[in-house]
């Protein structure tokens, strides 16, 4: 875990910390609905990767399309 935690920077291990003390609600007062939006954005790109581009270029390989 020391090899993940040289990698995320300070304030990514602060704000971890304080969501671990605080809870949700707290965090999301302290940090805005960036977080959130963030979060959503995250996900929708790497689903987006996951389950269309890499299928499409997969099948586009075997001449599917």
């Amino acid at each position: 875990m020391s090899f993940l935690n040289n990698l995320m920077p300070n304030f990514v291990k602060e704000n971890i910390n304080y969501y671990k003390k605080n809870g949700f609600k707290k965090t999301i007062k302290k940090l805005g609905w960036k977080v959130v939006l963030f979060i959503f954005l995250f996900y929708l790109i790497r689903d987006s990767i996951l389950y269309i581009i890499i299928p499409y270029f997969v099948a586009k390989e075997f001449n599917i399309f």
